[in-house]
């Protein structure tokens, strides 16, 4: 386990892994957040990094005192614009299956939307403009589980016309480093 900060347009406080949308970006994000100032994403940068490190060894590297990085921090994340959590790799703690589950809805999509993300398997739900309306991606213990979620529940929802899932065979790359590249 490792930690890692997540910056994000809308962090979602009650997901253990935070939301995962958006950039803040320098130019502002269009959902009413103030714009991120060049000083913040780089305490971002070295918080992503090390989401432990240090506000003295922080401030030094963007040339702050330690109280006015702490005080960037907490209006970061008072803001909503990040938060700094504790991020694990799904097979070490017991999840052996991962999955993106694509969903066609007929109708209004948003209530579809809404229930899956209340599904506690779900840990990333978007909705898009493909081929797809909404992409989920499912964590399970097993497939046994996976086919439960999809089969039992997804599928179950009104409004839901067709599933099409793509099952996890190798991770070679997650990274929570948007806003600063």
């Amino acid at each position: 386990m490792h930690s890692e900060v997540v910056a994000s347009r809308s962090a979602d406080p009650s997901s253990p892994r935070g939301s995962r949308t958006g950039n803040p970006g320098a130019s502002g994000n269009g959902n009413g957040t103030p714009p991120v100032d060049a000083v913040s994403l780089a305490i971002i940068e070295q918080l992503q990094e090390d989401g432990r490190r240090p506000y003295a060894a922080i401030g030094k590297a963007v040339g702050l005192s330690e109280a006015a990085v702490r005080q960037r921090v907490q209006k970061l994340l008072d803001q909503g614009v990040m938060q700094i959590v504790a991020v694990t790799d799904p097979l070490t703690v017991g999840f052996r299956r991962q999955a993106m589950v694509g969903i066609n809805v007929e109708g209004d999509v948003d209530p579809v939307a809404d229930a899956v993300a209340a599904m506690p398997e779900a840990e990333y739900v978007v909705m898009t403009a493909g081929s797809h309306d909404l992409l989920v991606e499912i964590v399970c213990e097993d497939d046994d589980h996976l086919l439960e979620v999809i089969n039992k529940r997804i599928r179950a929802l009104p409004g839901v016309r067709s599933t099409e899932s793509f099952v996890y065979l190798k991770l070679k790359k997650q990274t929570y480093m948007w806003g600063t590249r």
